[in-house]
Protein backbone atom coordinates (compact mmCIF):
# COMPACT_ATOMS: atom_id res chain seq x y z
CA UNK A 1 0.00 0.00 0.00
CA UNK A 2 1.60 3.35 -0.75
CA UNK A 3 2.78 5.94 1.94
CA UNK A 4 0.35 8.58 3.00
CA UNK A 5 3.26 11.28 0.95
CA UNK A 6 3.09 9.12 -2.41
CA UNK A 7 2.07 10.67 -5.09
CA UNK A 8 1.46 8.64 -8.23
CA UNK A 9 1.54 11.55 -10.32
CA UNK A 10 5.44 12.89 -9.49
CA UNK A 11 6.56 13.12 -12.57
CA UNK A 12 3.59 14.49 -14.70
CA UNK A 13 3.75 17.75 -16.12
CA UNK A 14 1.38 20.31 -16.14
CA UNK A 15 -1.02 21.35 -18.87
CA UNK A 16 0.10 24.97 -18.55
CA UNK A 17 4.08 23.89 -18.58
CA UNK A 18 3.32 21.57 -21.69
CA UNK A 19 1.84 24.43 -23.68
CA UNK A 20 4.30 26.58 -22.91
CA UNK A 21 7.22 23.74 -24.03
CA UNK A 22 4.91 23.19 -26.82
CA UNK A 23 3.97 26.37 -27.61
CA UNK A 24 0.72 26.03 -27.72
CA UNK A 25 -2.45 27.38 -26.08
CA UNK A 26 -3.13 25.50 -23.01
CA UNK A 27 -6.57 25.15 -24.33
CA UNK A 28 -4.83 22.95 -27.34
CA UNK A 29 -3.70 20.75 -24.73
CA UNK A 30 -6.79 20.68 -23.35
CA UNK A 31 -8.88 19.95 -26.38
CA UNK A 32 -6.21 17.50 -27.36
CA UNK A 33 -6.78 15.44 -24.54
CA UNK A 34 -10.61 15.46 -25.19
CA UNK A 35 -9.62 14.39 -28.59
CA UNK A 36 -7.67 11.09 -27.02
CA UNK A 37 -4.36 12.62 -28.67
CA UNK A 38 -3.22 13.00 -24.96
CA UNK A 39 -3.75 11.38 -21.67
CA UNK A 40 -4.63 13.46 -18.94
CA UNK A 41 -4.62 12.58 -15.21
CA UNK A 42 -6.00 14.34 -12.29
CA UNK A 43 -5.15 14.29 -8.64
CA UNK A 44 -8.25 13.61 -6.00
CA UNK A 45 -9.88 16.31 -5.94
CA UNK A 46 -7.95 18.68 -8.14
CA UNK A 47 -9.42 20.23 -11.41
CA UNK A 48 -6.08 20.42 -13.05
CA UNK A 49 -4.96 18.07 -15.59
CA UNK A 50 -1.90 16.17 -15.86
CA UNK A 51 0.27 14.78 -18.54
CA UNK A 52 2.92 12.25 -18.24
CA UNK A 53 5.94 12.67 -19.60
CA UNK A 54 6.40 8.82 -21.30
CA UNK A 55 3.84 9.45 -23.86
CA UNK A 56 6.12 12.30 -25.48
CA UNK A 57 8.77 11.40 -27.87
CA UNK A 58 10.99 14.96 -28.94
CA UNK A 59 7.85 16.66 -27.40
CA UNK A 60 5.45 14.93 -29.99
CA UNK A 61 2.70 12.61 -28.75
CA UNK A 62 3.68 9.17 -29.79
CA UNK A 63 1.89 7.80 -32.36
CA UNK A 64 0.70 4.85 -30.61
CA UNK A 65 -1.18 7.21 -27.91
CA UNK A 66 -4.57 7.95 -29.94
CA UNK A 67 -4.95 4.15 -30.32
CA UNK A 68 -4.40 3.56 -26.91
CA UNK A 69 -6.80 6.05 -25.61
CA UNK A 70 -9.64 5.31 -28.08
CA UNK A 71 -8.94 1.34 -26.86
CA UNK A 72 -9.74 2.46 -23.47
CA UNK A 73 -12.42 4.66 -23.79
CA UNK A 74 -14.15 2.18 -25.64
CA UNK A 75 -13.66 -0.43 -23.14
CA UNK A 76 -15.05 2.28 -20.52
CA UNK A 77 -11.81 2.56 -18.85
CA UNK A 78 -11.29 5.94 -17.48
CA UNK A 79 -7.70 7.92 -17.83
CA UNK A 80 -6.80 6.84 -14.41
CA UNK A 81 -7.38 3.64 -14.68
CA UNK A 82 -5.38 3.54 -18.56
CA UNK A 83 -2.21 5.17 -16.33
CA UNK A 84 -2.06 3.24 -13.01
CA UNK A 85 -2.45 0.22 -16.29
CA UNK A 86 0.98 1.67 -18.42
CA UNK A 87 2.49 2.90 -14.82
CA UNK A 88 2.57 -0.72 -13.37
CA UNK A 89 5.28 -2.71 -12.80
CA UNK A 90 5.34 -5.52 -15.22
CA UNK A 91 5.73 -8.73 -13.20
CA UNK A 92 6.10 -9.86 -9.54
CA UNK A 93 9.92 -8.24 -9.41
CA UNK A 94 9.96 -5.93 -12.03
CA UNK A 95 10.49 -2.24 -12.35
CA UNK A 96 9.49 -2.10 -16.31
CA UNK A 97 6.57 -0.90 -16.80
CA UNK A 98 3.88 -0.54 -20.36
CA UNK A 99 5.09 2.94 -20.29
CA UNK A 100 8.80 1.67 -20.64
CA UNK A 101 7.60 -0.95 -24.07
CA UNK A 102 5.85 2.62 -25.24
CA UNK A 103 8.76 4.26 -24.99
CA UNK A 104 10.89 1.71 -26.88
CA UNK A 105 8.36 1.54 -29.64
CA UNK A 106 6.80 -1.25 -29.09
CA UNK A 107 3.62 -0.17 -29.42
CA UNK A 108 1.92 -3.44 -30.59
CA UNK A 109 2.75 -5.11 -27.26
CA UNK A 110 1.41 -2.54 -24.99
CA UNK A 111 -2.26 -1.87 -27.11
CA UNK A 112 -2.75 -5.76 -26.38
CA UNK A 113 -2.10 -5.20 -23.15
CA UNK A 114 -4.61 -2.47 -22.87
CA UNK A 115 -6.91 -4.13 -24.18
CA UNK A 116 -6.51 -7.09 -21.99
CA UNK A 117 -7.46 -4.40 -19.38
Amino acid sequence: MPSAGFDRYSDCLTGSWLAERLGVDPLEIDAMRRAGELIGVRKPGSNDWLYPPWQFSGWRPRPAIPRIVRLARAGGMGETRLYEILTAPLGLRGSRRLADLLKEGRDDEVVEAVRLG
